[in-house]
């Protein structure tokens, strides 16, 4: 028989029992399915996780209060000392390569625009921080430039906050409370969105000084250092570690940069993917089992054929071909209906979340056609082979 006539044989017998082919269709594609959609996610996961540092830039050096690693000295770690704006102007002054810095307080205070107010999350920084993380005014100024250490009564909204405090009116100009201090909106952020843990639409930023005051605090939240390249990198995080072990005569910092978190993030998700692809396989090896009871089943039900085939001539390995055929087009016909719920799923979970870019790597495409033709062959030997086994005398008599 040619490889055009087993195709046919099989799916003539496909045919003849439709609940049961539809059944274990179904079976394998939800297997398929499964592994295609989880893998979107994983892969979704590892290139949003890209997206939010890649925006950062990779030459930025990340500074903040607190160690993260423990010493005999110290064995829970904490913060020794303050990480000031001082610190901020030293590294600026002293460590070579630096194009800026930006010192940055964080906290949440309500905003009071008239009759409308707002719990905002309020960030602290110098003018030098649009520079640093690339944020566009829409209107407006951002925060004046000058001294880390002057104070300032200028504010600058998001889009969505400005939106919502002020509705159509133009914000530029009016007067804001931030608690019991009073502000002068000077500038509205364009629209950016949620980027590490910021939603950028909906925030305010004031001078660092001023925000030092109103939230009460002597440590800042950050300092983001700019450097001129990625060139050197490494050498400037020692150099900047070595400023502030000098000023604080203590390791009490952390300093880490795009790269090393990107490497950090990409080996979690890689483990997550691996585990979500081997809690799908599960399914897909169910459906392997089910794909052999129902050729089992089918070579119980035509005893009779085989034993025809037989008596006419067939040899065992067509008999043999024949049948696994039969459980491999079954197990790709799966396969193809799982790629393609599988790739809807993904495209629904996208429609509902558009920031989120999930979709299915070719890898897990490719495997997954690769593993439903694979387990319709493993599946298929055993009553394959139970097929070839048949007497054709025995089998022609029923019994």
């Amino acid at each position: 028989m040619s490889p055009l006539e087993l195709i046919g044989f099989a799916f003539g017998a496909l045919r003849g029992h439709r609940l049961r082919t539809v059944l274990s269709v179904a079976g394998v594609a939800v297997g398929i399915a499964a592994v295609v959609a989880l893998t979107a996610l994983g892969e979704g996961a590892r290139r949003y996780v890209v997206q939010e540092f890649t925006s950062l830039g990779s030459n930025l050096l990340i500074i903040m209060p607190g160690k993260v690693e423990t010493t005999g000295a110290m064995p829970f770690g904490g913060v020794a000392h303050d990480l000031t704006i001082e610190d901020a102007q030293a590294i600026a002054q002293r460590v070579g390569g630096v194009v800026r810095t930006a010192p940055v307080a964080a906290a949440t205070e309500t905003v009071q625009a008239g009759d409308r107010g707002r719990s905002l999350a309020i960030l602290g920084t110098t003018a030098e921080y649009s520079q640093v993380r690339q944020v566009t005014v829409a209107a407006g100024r951002f925060l004046p430039s000058g001294e880390a250490h002057q104070s300032g009564a200028e504010l600058v909204l998001g889009s969505k906050a400005a939106r919502e405090l002020f509705g159509a009116a133009n914000p530029l100009g009016k007067t804001v409370r931030v608690g019991p201090y009073r502000f002068r909106v000077v500038g509205v952020l364009a629209p950016k969105g949620r980027s590490l843990g910021f939603d950028f639409d909906d925030l305010a930023f004031v001078p660092v000084r001023t925000a030092m005051r109103i939230f009460d605090r002597s440590s800042l939240f950050r300092v983001l250092v700019e450097m001129r390249s990625t060139d050197g990198l490494d050498q400037a995080k020692e150099d900047v570690l070595g400023l502030l072990r000098e000023r604080h005569r203590a390791d009490d910092v952390t300093i880490v940069t795009q790269g090393a978190v990107l490497s950090a993030f990409s080996a979690i998700l890689a483990v997550l993917t691996a585990a979500l692809v081997a809690i799908a396989s599960v399914s897909l090896t169910v459906a392997g089992i089910g794909i052999m009871n129902v050729m089992l089943i089918s070579v119980t039900e035509r005893r009779a054929e085989i034993g025809l085939l037989k008596a006419l001539g067939a040899r065992n390995r067509q008999v043999l071909g024949a049948f696994l055929t039969e459980a491999v087009v079954l197990s790709s016909l799966g396969g193809l209906v799982g790629l393609g719920v599988g790739a809807l799923v993904v495209r629904l979970f996208v429609g509902i979340y558009p920031t989120f870019p999930a979709t299915p790597p070719v890898w897990a495409i490719s495997l997954s056609i690769a593993v439903s033709v694979l387990v319709g062959g493993l599946f298929g030997v055993w009553p394959a082979r139970r097929a070839t086994r048949l007497d054709p005398v025995t089998a022609l008599t029923g019994r």
